[in-house]
């Protein structure tokens, strides 16, 4: 019995290899991608990156205003993330199997996360052009829906995941149901709830440099603007402050969570 069982697993790991490889051919005649002419280029590139590519003391004059536009970014990145946050709470606990008020709220609650969830920063960013144009609002209302969308899923799963026993022993109490949400499923899955916020912070300062360039604001215009200009020594300079600002971040964030976690 078990032997069938592996023996099944093991045929369909091989068919799912044998479809991947056949889509992945496929596309490859399709797009009429070069693969020996794309490996082929990569020495060219890197040549002509460390040829070009790299910061001069001339580009280091620009760093101050390098540093406002990446303080904007962090700034709008985290007020996106923390203010989503806030309403994806109140649709995490209308919509967790855990704490709903009724079946019907919860599906509306969770049908709207995952309208905005599976909608990319980017394609939103492109949408509120025709509203607000190319301004800072665009990108933060960009950051702002998917990051509700995303964390309203993620505070579902926290909820369910850990919340669920102490909400029963509060029931078999007699508790009522905001006594439930203060005193049980927000202080369990406050801890997660907030290593996905860092999380999401993370994920929203790199997004917030992709949709710079389509908004027309922060770090990531910036960089657009310089390259544009084939100031390629100012545009090396912001992508390496963007990576330290990255790094920085992350080292934050992770060590938060193990204070926290």
């Amino acid at each position: 019995m078990q032997a069938d069982f592996f023996a099944k697993k093991r045929l369909s790991t091989a068919g799912f290899i044998l479809v991947l490889g056949v889509v992945t051919f496929l596309a490859i005649i399709i797009t009429e991608y070069n693969i020996v002419k794309g490996f082929a280029s990569l020495p060219r590139a890197v040549e002509w990156a460390l040829g070009n590519f790299y910061p001069t003391a001339d580009s280091l004059a620009k760093l101050p205003d390098i540093l406002d536009k990446l303080i904007e970014t962090l700034l709008v990145s985290v007020a996106a993330t923390t203010v989503g946050a806030i309403f994806a709470l109140f649709f995490a606990i209308m919509g967790s199997n855990t704490t709903k008020v009724n079946r019907f709220f919860g599906s509306i609650c969770r049908g709207v996360a995952t309208v905005f969830r599976n909608i990319d920063v980017a394609a939103w960013a492109m949408i509120l052009l025709f509203s607000f144009g190319q301004s800072s609002l665009t990108g933060y209302f960009a950051l702002f829906f998917g990051s509700f969308g995303f964390l309203t899923r993620a505070f579902v799963e926290a909820i369910d995941e850990v919340s669920s026993g102490s909400v029963e022993a509060l029931r078999a109490t007699g508790a009522s149901y905001f006594p439930i949400i203060f005193q049980s499923v927000i202080p369990s899955s406050l801890p997660q709830m907030i290593s996905w916020i860092l999380f999401m912070i993370e994920m929203n300062i790199r997004n917030a440099t992709l949709i710079g360039l389509l908004t027309g604001s922060g770090i990531g215009f910036t960089f657009n603007l310089y390259y544009k200009n084939l100031s390629y020594d100012i545009a090396s300079l912001v992508v390496i402050v963007i990576v330290v600002a990255i790094l920085f971040i992350e080292a934050i964030s992770n060590y938060v969570r193990r204070v926290i976690l």
